[in-house]
């Protein structure tokens, strides 16, 4: 699946690069443990959903979809968190 970036540029999906964003957004906020695994399944998840839709998304799909799915399985500060730094 290929990303478009917000300065127009297009790139790969790299569940790698997803995964430590979310990791970096939890270790910001307490209460909300996640190990990497749990990231990754995360990040695999968010490929999975976006996949079903096209295979060309922009980096603000992928935040939408992280948001729902961190909020779905209970990491809301988490989400937040994501989604504020990203704007």
């Amino acid at each position: 699946m290929k990303i478009t970036k917000r300065n127009g540029n297009t790139t790969l999906y790299d569940e790698t690069k997803v995964a430590r964003s979310i990791l970096r957004a939890n270790r910001e906020v307490s209460g909300e443990e996640m190990t990497e695994v749990g990231a990754a399944r995360i990040a695999d998840e968010v490929f999975s959903r976006l996949t079903e839709h096209s295979e060309i998304i922009t980096t603000r799909e992928i935040r939408d979809c992280l948001f729902t799915v961190l909020c779905e399985r209970g990491y809301v500060q988490t989400a937040e968190h994501y989604r504020d730094f990203r704007k």
